[in-house]
């Protein structure tokens, strides 16, 4: 028995289970990405996954469940694209290759339907308590990444310790959501690579910073 105010443990699926209630998602995914939450309709779902009314509702009680389950989907993907570059990341050239892979992915899809986190934060966050919180998440885990190889160019004499590297993630991440959006609706890479350029041109300073204090104490 389940205590008062506790969730229920997750439901264990068949193989066969998983993977229709995965096909669900994607397709909700994919149809949220381009036409929005709102502007995405439960059969629409249906239709796009291939699967029936009772089959959605079987996984998903209802759209916000659904939602919940694409927000995760989408974090999933992304970090599945950023990892590579952030878990390597522990030089100012390591950052640049990121910044270039980033404006090269926005350059082949020309900024369209911009980034699938913050589109859905863009959307969500001011109607959906429960989806504003997972996004916040989503975001901190994802600035993590960026300010562990802050704080491994600091521990290699990069950068001066006395940086914040919470701090520098942020603006990292906020020149990378403020980027998405204009080049989103420039449909351009343009507006992104001038965002991340003067986010990191920060970082180069203190390391310029760092290298001035070091050859002054040799």
């Amino acid at each position: 028995m389940t205590s008062a105010g506790a969730e229920p443990p997750p439901r264990r699926l068949t193989a066969r289970g998983a993977l229709t209630r995965d096909r669900i998602v994607r397709a909700a995914a994919d149809l949220m990405h381009a036409n929005g939450v709102a502007g995405t309709t439960m059969d629409q779902v249906v239709e796009a996954s291939g699967t029936s009314k009772s089959q959605l509702y079987h996984y998903f009680e209802d759209k916000d469940a659904l939602v919940t389950a694409v927000i995760k989907m989408q974090a999933a993907r992304v970090m599945e694209l950023q990892e590579p570059h952030l878990e390597q990341l522990n030089s100012l050239q390591g950052l640049r290759r990121w910044r270039d892979a980033v404006v090269r992915f926005i350059d082949e899809r020309q900024g369209a339907h911009g980034c699938a986190i913050g589109s859905l934060a863009s959307e969500l966050a001011d109607r959906s308590e429960p989806a504003r919180i997972l996004l916040n998440a989503t975001f901190q885990n994802w600035e993590s990444y960026i300010a562990a190889g802050i704080r491994r160019m600091q521990d290699r004499g990069e950068l001066d310790a006395r940086a914040d590297p919470t701090e520098l993630a942020t603006g990292i991440m906020a020149a990378y959501q403020g980027g998405y959006l204009l080049s989103q609706a420039g449909r351009s890479a343009q507006p992104m690579a001038l965002a991340l350029d003067l986010a990191i041109r920060n970082v180069e300073a203190l390391a310029q910073q760092q290298k001035r204090a070091s050859d002054a104490a040799s």
